[in-house]
């Protein structure tokens, strides 16, 4: 029974009443009442009781969630096999070294390439520094909101995230937010980082846009070493570690890979792993990829389909300008590229810049592809390549719709972009030759022509010799489509320095092009400019002149003097002159095509620093020697920045500048460039290559001027030896090599062996190239030479006497080479007796030497030597007599 007292102070608690007693027995009397406890509580003692039980319960939870949100707040340790990137971790270091001010840094790169072991390596080497480590779960706006009602939870002054974010801005202290994988570009995270002037944050992130918020960041790509299967990506270096531990195979683990790349990728975990993350490669990616527009994805997938280095928007602007004319692809042919380009164009048809950066904008928010500002080129990791070749359905249709794209852009690129081709397109044609892409057959010569552009001259050979025997089956041998594409095939072999071949498809071409054409139409003019060029690398240089000067006429008139093929004819012309000795018509015709060319065709398009090159080459053979060596540099630095380090031409000036040095008495210099320059040609051309032969004769120039004969002696022979076999004995290029080898013979003291050599070469130069050519000019002074060192020094002095009054009326008196055979002349004065006259000689010599070649050259100091020589020999003689 309850019942209250008036004052509600006390509570009173009375039990019932018990039952009636037993039954009376003979020997007791009756049983007594029952009766309960009666209990007396107040209120104060039981409010007391409850308060102090909810107070119990309360703390119980209240240590429960401080419990709970320490767990969710802790960063969890770094995985144990987690190494390297000591880069990024010294940056990190060093950023937030300083104090007083927010510090925010951001790591941002692909789904795997490790941007969260990273982070947790920083602050398990750092958490000193901190006074206070917050994680918390950037992935969605839910987890982000638990994080920070986490940290108010645990400081226990709320459990809202408002209550956190107040708990950071008002504490001043060093403590760190750790905000992993903010990687959804709808979260606004701004709303989320605390708004104060103190405390330090890492953000890690797929999405480069969060460096808006950086005071520093890293982009986070593969790991430290390169061109490796897994391309060093963390995550899958991680997953190949866990298929290989658990199926005990090693050896045969990159084979696997490289045909089940996929499988391999997307498989799980090892259930023993390093650390907690069980995401797959593929699925960090894939979960990534289903959060794009149509269009975005679509524009990933086709890049799949191109090299994943180089990506231009150029590309998808010119193939949008497709034009279709005779001979291309049909409309309904090019159906699925045009939809394809569809997507970024405006309503008038013009390309829409606008809608492709939205696209590739959307494709990095997730940083499935990159863009390098610099270079304006996109480029997508490896594996994501790969892999985003297996979210298609149709890889052959998708190839193809790549390959169509690719063919229009070249068809439509400006005429002389051929940055555009060597930079950006040539590597994504490989793949699509590589991939066999079903495309037109026009847009197959033009991928010939790319890389023919692009020195890859045996690349552009088969891929012309295959368009040319269906182009017969398709038109005939005489449509003027097929001639054409023979003469390109031609020009093709002449980049492989197979010009005897070039020169039998070159020989048949024009006269079916006059038949058919006419003798005035540009390609048929074009294709008399390739055989007169193929004449010139097979040493018959006066035909090529005299074919050359005809076709220039011709171009002057049906073309203009300021054609570009017109100006090319020109420039091959006065190669002709140069090769035939006549230098200084050489270098003024090149001069007028060089300013012509920088006006019709640019500064740096290759055709014009072709010519700048050989324009050099002509100061070389003046004896400009300073003012050859600063254009070929210049033209060295345009070649590697335009046409790449290993193209043909760039490695030919390489080889010209090399033998400047060698001309300015820079031997040693010029050795290590010629050796660098060889194993290049070697790589690029081939060993065999006229090209790479002549800077191996170059180079063995190098090492007799250094005093290595012997060295000197065996590479000549080896390179006379194959310009023998692919050029012939009589070649101008053969003969001057068998002069080289002549004077390594007359090095090593072996001058009649030296002298019968030297009586061969000039010989024949004479009957091929002519009395006064410079080659013949120079075999005539260094058979002298053999003269002399054979004794017969009236025989020397006779032919230098010769050479000299030759050289001083085709190479002028301030020739190099006129000077150094002065020099030798006064020898052959002294030999005989005559010392005034040889001291006057070499003192003329002596004294233009020093102006032509400088003080320190060493044409200059052997001749300061024979000075010096005589002045001492005539002093001890003076004294002798008396």
């Amino acid at each position: 029974m309850f019942s209250l007292d008036g004052d509600s102070r006390s509570l009173h608690i009375s039990g019932g009443h018990g039952g009636s007693g037993g039954p009376a027995h003979l020997q007791g009397g009756t049983g007594g009442v029952g009766q309960g406890p009666i209990v007396h509580i107040t209120a104060s003692q039981l409010i007391t009781h409850n308060l102090q039980a909810t107070v119990a319960m309360d703390q119980a939870l209240r240590l429960g969630n401080i419990r709970a949100a320490q767990i969710a707040s802790h960063c969890p340790p770094p995985s144990r096999i987690f190494c390297g990137r000591e880069d990024i971790l010294n940056k990190m270091h060093h950023f937030f070294s300083d104090t007083g001010t927010q510090h925010i840094y951001v790591l941002h790169g692909l789904g795997g390439a490790g941007k969260t072991q990273i982070t947790l390596k920083f602050i398990n080497k750092s958490s000193s520094r901190f006074s206070n480590i917050f994680f918390i779960d950037t992935s969605t706006i839910a987890t982000i909101e638990t994080g920070l009602k986490n940290i108010a939870v645990l400081k226990d002054c709320g459990d809202s995230l408002e209550d956190g974010l107040l708990w950071l801005t008002s504490k001043v202290e060093e403590w760190l937010l750790f905000f992993d994988n903010a990687d959804d570009p709808e979260i606004n995270l701004n709303d989320y980082i605390p708004q104060c002037n103190h405390g330090n944050i890492i953000i890690t992130s797929r999405n480069p846009g969060m460096c808006i918020y950086a005071g520093s960041h890293s982009p986070v790509l593969d790991m430290e070493e390169e061109d490796t299967a897994l391309h060093y990506l963390p995550l899958a270096v991680a997953q190949a570690g866990a298929f290989i531990s658990k199926s005990r195979n090693l050896d045969d683990y990159l084979a696997l890979y490289m045909e089940n790349q996929a499988w391999l990728l997307s498989g799980r975990p090892a259930q023993q792993s390093h650390d907690h993350y069980t995401w797959t490669v593929y699925t960090t990616w894939q979960m990534s990829f289903d959060r794009l527009t149509r269009p975005a994805a679509m524009f990933l997938q086709h890049c799949s389909f191109l090299h994943y280095n180089g990506i231009s928007e150029e590309i998808f602007r010119y193939a949008s300008r497709y034009r279709f004319h005779s001979g291309g692809p049909s409309k309904e042919e090019v159906q699925e590229p045009l939809e394809f380009l569809s997507h970024f164009l405006r309503p008038n048809g013009e390309w829409d810049s606008l809608q492709f950066l939205d696209a590739t904008n959307e494709i990095q928010s997730y940083s499935l592809i990159n863009f390098d500002a610099e270079k304006k080129l996109f480029f997508i990791h490896p594996l994501v390549h790969a892999w985003s070749q297996t979210t298609v359905q149709n890889p052959k249709r998708h190839a193809s719709i790549v390959g169509s794209i690719l063919g229009m852009a070249v068809s439509e690129r400006s005429k002389w972009d051929m940055q555009l081709a060597s930079l950006l397109l040539c590597a994504h044609i490989e793949l699509a030759v590589q991939m066999d892409a079903e495309v037109a057959l026009s847009f197959r010569y033009q991928y010939a022509s790319i890389f023919w552009e692009e020195g890859k001259y045996k690349h552009a050979k088969e891929l012309l010799e295959e368009v040319l025997q269906k182009q017969k089956q398709v038109l005939g041998g005489d449509h003027p489509d097929t001639l054409f594409i023979t003469g390109s095939l031609a020009i093709s072999y002449s980049g492989l320095g197979k010009h005897q071949r070039a020169q039998e498809l070159q020989s048949v071409v024009p006269d079916k092009q006059k038949q058919v054409l006419g003798e005035n139409h540009p390609d048929t003019l074009l294709t008399m400019g390739d055989l007169a060029n193929s004449y010139s690398a097979l040493g018959e240089h006066q035909k090529a002149k005299e074919l050359k000067s005809v076709v220039l006429e011709k171009q002057k008139q049906f073309l203009g003097d300021n054609h570009p093929d017109t100006l090319r004819t020109m420039g091959t012309l006065a190669n002709s002159y140069f090769h035939l000795g006549e230098y200084q018509k050489a270098k003024e015709l090149k001069s007028v095509v060089v300013e012509k060319q920088k006006q019709v065709m640019g500064e740096n398009h290759p055709g014009t620093l072709l010519t700048m090159a050989n324009l050099a080459n002509s100061y070389s053979a003046l004896g400009e020697h300073q003012k050859a060596k600063e254009l070929k540099s210049v033209v060295l630095e345009k070649q590697k920045q335009f046409l790449g380090d290993n193209h043909p031409d760039t490695l030919h000036t390489m080889g010209n500048l090399a033998k400047s040095y060698s001309d300015l008495g820079e031997y040693q210099k010029a050795k290590e460039l010629k050796s660098v320059v060889v194993e290049k040609q070697k790589q690029v051309m081939g060993e065999n290559h006229p090209g790479t032969l002549l800077t191996m004769g170059n180079l063995a120039n190098s090492y007799s001027a250094l005093g290595e004969h012997q060295k000197a002696k065996e590479l000549k022979s080896v390179v006379l030896e194959k310009r023998k076999q692919f050029l012939g004995d009589n070649h101008p290029d053969t003969l001057r090599t068998m002069g080289n080898l002549a004077s390594s013979y007359s090095a090593l003291g072996e001058h009649q062996k030296a002298k019968e050599l030297r009586s061969v070469v000039l010989e024949k130069q004479t009957q091929f190239l002519g009395d006064n050519h410079p080659d013949t000019l120079r075999t005539m002074g260094t058979l002298a030479n053999s003269y002399f060192h054979l004794g017969e020094h009236q025989k020397a002095k006779e032919l230098r006497s010769v050479v000299l009054e030759k050289q001083t009326q085709f190479l002028g008196n301030d020739h190099p080479d006129t000077l150094r055979t002065m020099s030798n002349l006064a020898s052959s004065y002294s030999d005989l007796g005559e010392h005034q006259k040889a001291k006057e000689l070499k003192s003329v010599v002596l004294e233009k030497q020093k102006q032509v070649l400088g003080e320190n050259h060493p044409d200059t100091l052997l001749t300061m030597g024979r000075v010096l020589e005589k002045l001492i020999f005539a002093n001890i003689r003076q004294l002798i007599l008396g």
